[in-house]
């Protein structure tokens, strides 16, 4: 099933891509070039689209079979079986209005208050859908502390408005938000699985599948970026999928886990609040201080050396967080093969 999921996902992502490159060429879609990005040249944009079909596409072939299984439910009077229904609309609808965000940023632009408070209703939308973080789990103890209602909605707030901006902002260099996300999703896919979260492997599955099948267009040198209708679709589904994984529902994981795995994003996000406020600058403000810009203008890198580098870094911080959820590092590999 999960097999399914990623190959599904990854084959349409990888015959839509080109489609979706030559429609954004022929309306002229095309990246400017400012501080934030590293081409010379203006990019086709809304490569996400190619994404979002893949990822759709998979988890309607893969949960049409999936719900039909006794492992996944026993019918469809079920109350799980109406939960995971309720789930995946939730996620669905969610992702798909987001999308629709980013696609009205790449051809028209938005203010960023404007994409700001869009971030919140989209989130607002998950979070009537059920998707809140209502707790964590205690280090070392099990147990599970439950947050106060006036806890709860903040929090999950800033969890989904920081995930998506913390993931768009990665998106400086060719191939680097593709192929983190590949990296990231393959260890919360193999975390879920081993605590036996079906439907969040089966999300992640499609999300690395449809990811993996656009990086060859996007990676150094790149036809088509993922602009940010893929940056905050995948900052969606990422803070979407990390809240299912972590759910007091499912078999427990502490919130660190998916946040050591995104860890690179997240950091990088706070270190452009800390400079652009100590500046006296807008948060929004584009500039060249992210790590990758670092380490290319800094330590003189080229795009391709930055990007592996990180790619690196985002396998070392994947298998830490496997190792927190209760993963053994030696059966890392073998147990990714077995599962898929």
């Amino acid at each position: 099933m999960y097999l399914m999921a990623f190959a599904v996902a990854a084959a349409v992502s990888l015959y839509a891509t080109p489609l979706v490159r030559k429609f954004a060429l022929k309306v002229r879609m095309l990246d400017a070039v400012d501080e934030r990005r590293m081409n010379a040249d203006p990019k086709p944009r809304v490569g996400g689209l190619a994404v979002f079909l893949g990822f759709s596409l998979a988890l309607f072939v893969t949960l049409g079979f999936g719900l039909a299984m006794p492992t996944v439910v026993r019918d469809a009077h079920d109350p799980e079986h109406i939960a995971v229904l309720r789930r995946v609309l939730g996620l669905f609808f969610g992702g798909t209005l987001i999308l629709l965000v980013g696609v009205w940023d790449d051809v028209m632009g938005m203010r960023p208050s404007s994409k700001l408070f869009a971030q919140i209703a989209v989130a607002l939308v998950s979070m009537a859908y059920g998707y809140r973080i209502d707790g964590i789990e205690l280090p070392h103890t099990g147990t599970w502390l439950d947050f106060p209602p006036f806890l709860e909605i903040p929090i999950t707030l800033l969890w989904y408005v920081g995930m998506m901006n913390a993931i768009n902002f990665l998106d400086g260099l060719d191939g680097l938000l593709a192929g983190t996300t590949v990296i990231s999703g393959f260890f919360l896919f193999v975390i879920a699985v081993g605590h036996g979260h079906i439907l969040a492997a089966i999300l992640l599955a499609a999300l690395v599948g449809g990811v993996a099948g656009f990086l060859p267009y996007n990676f150094n040198p790149s036809k088509i970026i993922l602009g940010d209708t893929g940056s905050l679709f995948i900052g969606y589904l990422l803070a979407t999928i990390s809240i299912l994984i972590t759910a007091k529902g499912a078999v427990l994981v502490s919130l660190a886990v998916p946040l050591v795995t995104l860890a690179l994003p997240v950091l990088d996000t706070a270190m452009a609040i800390v400079r652009r406020t100590l500046a006296g600058q807008r948060i929004t403000q584009a500039d060249r201080g992210h790590i990758h810009h670092l380490l290319v203008f800094r330590f003189g890198l080229s795009v391709r050396q930055a990007v592996l580098l990180i790619y690196a870094v985002s396998f070392v911080l994947g298998a830490v967080a496997y190792v927190l959820s209760g993963g053994r590092l030696g059966t890392l590999i073998p147990l990714g093969i077995f599962v898929l």
